[in-house]
C-alpha cells in the first residue's frame, strides 16, 4: 500500500480485512497490545483514544442542542463553502446511499446530509448534526482523525475505535481558511464498504480543495483595519491589525483590557481606581505609561481626553459574553482560553475575570452536558473547581461515576483540608 492514509488497497478483500481488524481491536481494548494490520495512523490514533479514555462502546455526544445548531453553523465560515460541497458530494451521497457530513473544528458535525435510510442507521450511534465526533471524546473516526492530524484520512470498519461504528467506512479531509490556514472543519463521506477504496479519500480531497478555492474567492483576505485583541488565558495580551502582532506589556495589557470595555473612554481619574490597587499610585505614573502605550501602538489607535481606543477592537473576552448573553454556550466555551489576563490584580480586570469565569461555569453546570463540562474540569484552571466536578460526576455515563466522584471526595477532602 503506497498510501498510509488510504484503508484499503484497491485488491484487498474487505471482509477479510475487517475480520482481522476486530481481532486486533479487541486485543487493544482488552490488553492495550497493537497487532498486525493495523496501520500506523490508525495505531496512533487508539493510543490517542485510550489516553482520552474513550469508552469503545460509548456514543459521542450532542452538544449544540436545536437552539444553538441553526445561528452557529449560519455564522460559521464553512457556511458558504456548504453550495459547492453539496454540488459536488451530494447526488454521489444520495444515490451510493452514503452520507456528507462537515464538521467544525472541534469535531462537532454541522451538517449530516444524504440517503434517507443511512441517514436513519447513522443516528443509532449519534452521527447526527450537533454531535460532537472530535478524536478526543469519539476515538478514531475519518472527521475528527482528519482533524487530529492534520490530513485526508480513511477509516474502515473495525479501524473505527467505538464498537457501534465498526459497521461503517469514511473518508475525511481538514478544510482551512485559506488566509490563514487555520482548520476550519473537516468534510466527510461516510457509508459502507463501498466506500473502502482509494478513489473515496482522492474525491473527498479534491471536494475540500474546491471548498477552500469557494472560501477564497467569497471571502477577502482580513481588512488590516480590524484590530482583535486576546488576552483570555495570557498574562500578556496580543494585539493584532493594521499588519503588526504585539505582544504586550502586562500593564500596557490592562489598560486595552479596561479601554475595550469601556469605547467611549475614561478620564485619567477613571483609569487610576480601573488599573490600580494602590491608591498612593499618582497620575504621572499612569500618564507615562500610556505615553509609552501610544508610542507603541501610534496615535491612530489610541486616542486622548478621554483615552479611548480610536478604532473598533475585537476582544475575545468579549466573544464570550456575546455567545453566553445569546444562550450558545457550547460556542462560548470554545472562545474561552483561559483565565482573562490571570495573573492581573488590577480592580477592573479581576471583577470582569470573575465575572466571566462566574457565569460560564454556571452555564456549563446547569446545561449538564457531560462533554462541555469534562472540557472544562480538564483544562489547568477547571482541574480544581469542585462544583464543575460535581456536577460532571452526575452528568456523566454511570461507567465513569466512580472515577469522578472518586476526584470529587479527593477534591473536597483537600479544600476542607
Amino acid at each position: 500500500m503506497t498510501d498510509p492514509w488510504v484503508a484499503l488497497a484497491a485488491d484487498t478483500d474487505p471482509g477479510e480485512r475487517s475480520g482481522e481488524l476486530r481481532r486486533a481491536h479487541e486485543v487493544f481494548t482488552t490488553a492495550g497490545r497493537l497487532e498486525q494490520p493495523v496501520r500506523a495512523v490508525v495505531g496512533a490514533s487508539w493510543r490517542r483514544s485510550a489516553r482520552a479514555r474513550v469508552s469503545p462502546d460509548d456514543a459521542p455526544a450532542v452538544e449544540l442542542g436545536p437552539d444553538e445548531l441553526g445561528p452557529y453553523r449560519a455564522a460559521h465560515p464553512l457556511a458558504r463553502a456548504m453550495p459547492v460541497i453539496r454540488e459536488l458530494m451530494g447526488a454521489y451521497a444520495t444515490d451510493g446511499e452514503h452520507l456528507l457530513a462537515v464538521c467544525d473544528a472541534h469535531g462537532r458535525l454541522l451538517w449530516v446530509e444524504g440517503h434517507t435510510t443511512a441517514r436513519r442507521r447513522a443516528g443509532l450511534m449519534n452521527f447526527v448534526e450537533g454531535a460532537r465526533w472530535a478524536e478526543s471524546v469519539a476515538g478514531t473516526n475519518a472527521p475528527g482523525t482528519a482533524i487530529a492530524v492534520d490530513r485526508p484520512v480513511q477509516v474502515f470498519a473495525a479501524e473505527h475505535f467505538l464498537r457501534p461504528v465498526q459497521q461503517w467506512t469514511c473518508a475525511a479531509a481538514p478544510l482551512h481558511d485559506p488566509h490563514t490556514g487555520r482548520v476550519l472543519g473537516a468534510v466527510d463521506i461516510t457509508g459502507g464498504d463501498r466506500l473502502a477504496h482509494p478513489h473515496s479519500l482522492a474525491f473527498v480531497q479534491a471536494v475540500a480543495r474546491a471548498a477552500e478555492s469557494q472560501l477564497a474567492l467569497l471571502a477577502p483576505p482580513p481588512d488590516v483595519e480590524v484590530v482583535r485583541l486576546g488576552a483570555l488565558g495570557r498574562d500578556e495580551a496580543l494585539l493584532e491589525g493594521r499588519g503588526r502582532r504585539l505582544r504586550l506589556s502586562r500593564r500596557h495589557s490592562e489598560i486595552l483590557v479596561a479601554l475595550a470595555r469601556r469605547p467611549e473612554g475614561l478620564s485619567g481619574e477613571e483609569l487610576l481606581v480601573e488599573l490600580y490597587e494602590d491608591e498612593s499610585v499618582t497620575p504621572v505614573t499612569l500618564r507615562a505609561e500610556l505615553s509609552r502605550l501610544r508610542r507603541l501602538l501610534g496615535p491612530e489607535l489610541l486616542g486622548s481626553r478621554p483615552y479611548r481606543l480610536a478604532v473598533p477592537v475585537d476582544a475575545d473576552f468579549d466573544t464570550v459574553t456575546r455567545r453566553l448573553a445569546s444562550g450558545a454556550v457550547a460556542a462560548a466555551l470554545d472562545a474561552y482560553a483561559g483565565p482573562l489576563l490571570p495573573g492581573s490584580r488590577a480592580p477592573a480586570v479581576v471583577r470582569l475575570r470573575r465575572r466571566i469565569t462566574e457565569q460560564l461555569r454556571a452555564a456549563l453546570i446547569a446545561r449538564r452536558d457531560p462533554g462541555l463540562l469534562a472540557d472544562w474540569a480538564y483544562s489547568p484552571w477547571g482541574e480544581e473547581d469542585l462544583p464543575v466536578w460535581r456536577a460532571l460526576a452526575g452528568a456523566a455515563p454511570a461507567g465513569q461515576r466512580a472515577a469522578l466522584l472518586a476526584r470529587v471526595r479527593g477534591l473536597d477532602a483537600e479544600q476542607r483540608g
